[in-house]
Formats: C-alpha cells, structure tokens, sequence
C-alpha cells in the first residue's frame, strides 16, 4: 500500500466530515419534526424546491450563495456552514490525533452523532432514541472489537451512566413531583459510557454538569432564565463529551485510555 502523508490524509478526512456534517445538517432539522432523513432529497424550507448539487457543496454553496435561497431568497441559516465546519474539524484532528484506525472511527462517529444531538436538543429540548440508542449498540460493540476501552469497562460505564441520571430522576420526581431530567439524558449518557467507560463518564457528567450550570447562573445574572428555567443538558453533554474524546490525556481529570 503506498505511503499517503498525514496532511493528506487530514484534508481528506475533513472533506468527508463535511459532507457528513452537510447530512447533520438533514438529521438535525427533520429527525425532531419526524420526517425521513432520505426522501425527499434536499429542500429550501421556505419555497420547498429541491436544491441542485451544485447548490448544496458543503460550505462552498452557502458563500457562493450570499446564505440565501436561489430561488426565493430567503435566508440559509449560519447553522448550516457552522456544522459542516465542525463535522469537517471532527474527522480531521481525529486523524491528525490518532490516525487511521478503529479509534477514531469511533471517536469520530460518536462526534458526529453528539453535534446532532447537541443542535437538536438545544433546539427541541429532546435526544431522540433513533439516535441514543443505536449510540449505546456502536459504543459497546466498537468496546468489544477492542477500540477506546475494554469491553467490560464499556459495559460498567454504560450501566452507570444510565443508573445515576435515572437516580436524579426518581429523586427529583420524589422530592418536587416532577422530573428534573428528561429519559433520552438516561439513554445518551449510556451511551457516553459505552464509549469513555467509567472515568470517561463520570468526568463528562461533572464537566458538563458544571458547563449547564454556568450557563444556568449566567442566564439568571442577564435575566433571561430563573432556578426553573429548562436547561438542554444534553447539549452540555455533548460538549462535554467531545472535549474528553480530543483532549489530551494529561488534560482530562481522571486516567483515561
């Protein structure tokens, strides 16, 4: 097999992860409003043409385009470039970190997979299960072809990650008669797990706990929330969880792999 340079192989990794993010980008906005994510192809939401490839190049288009619509002019949202760019950073330092094989597969799918579920629960406030779960099926058996940790690890990891959001649960629910988490929050931190193992998860509970937290307090200080205000934890998991997959180990709280 001929020798490819690292640097190629970057650039080649975040053309994939852009075109991948350019499909995020469908998942995000028709997964929560129970669309299918193949048919129809894509369309403008406001005028509902298809759009024409050349139209949709991954971040090329929306410059090109001046971030509106050919046919009626209504606006493209930054969203769309923003997480094509992402997508792309995601593959790419995956490779430069780790370089080709089962570990950054599986870092960068479960990226990947963390953006949408971060855009939509920011947006929606809901982690839906056709993602979490088949999140929780990739972690373990990515664990079990010998990947990130160790097939045990990944299944203690993903037993709690499940048992302490549903602690709080039940908690909450017996204390104030109401749930202060929502069950897809239980599904994606198994997940989490599943894929960091024990530490991994704990770390991206606290880390992410303190992210929704700040962000809490900030809100209340601008006076756009209050100590009831609903939080998309889900979003400070996802952040959460893609800093531990790219951080350096020295940088991350705990051992890690």
């Amino acid at each position: 097999m001929a020798f490819v340079p690292q640097p190629v192989m970057i650039a080649y990794a975040c053309l994939i992860g852009a075109v991948v993010g350019s499909f995020l980008n469908v998942v995000v906005y028709r997964i929560p409003r129970g669309k299918s994510i193949v048919f129809p192809g894509s369309t403008c939401p406001q005028c509902k043409n298809s759009i024409r490839w050349f139209d949709n190049i991954p971040l090329v288009s929306w410059i090109i385009l001046g971030a509106r619509c050919r046919r009626c002019s209504a606006p493209i949202s930054m969203r769309y470039p923003f997480v094509e760019a992402l997508a792309a950073i995601a593959a790419g330092l995956g490779v430069f970190e780790f370089g080709i094989g089962l570990v950054t597969f599986e870092v960068v799918i479960f990226a990947w997979a963390s953006i949408a579920l971060a855009l939509i629960d920011f947006e929606h406030q809901i982690l839906p299960d056709v993602i979490t779960i088949p999140a929780i099926v990739f972690g373990l058996a990515m664990s079990w072809a010998g990947s990130l940790v160790a097939l045990w690890e990944a299944l203690i990891g993903c037993a709690l990650g499940a048992a302490l959001p549903t602690a709080v649960i039940l908690l909450y629910k017996l204390i104030r008669g109401e749930e202060g988490m929502g069950w897809g929050d239980v599904k994606y931190l198994a997940a989490i797990g599943a894929v960091t193992g024990v530490y991994g998860c704990l770390w991206v509970l606290i880390v992410g706990s303190v992210i929704g937290a700040v962000v809490g307090i900030w809100l209340m200080a601008v006076g756009r929330g209050s100590s009831k205000t609903a939080l998309p934890f889900g979003t400070y998991l996802a952040v959460a969880v893609i800093l531990w997959l790219y951080l350096p180990p020295a940088w991350r709280l705990w051992g890690a792999p």
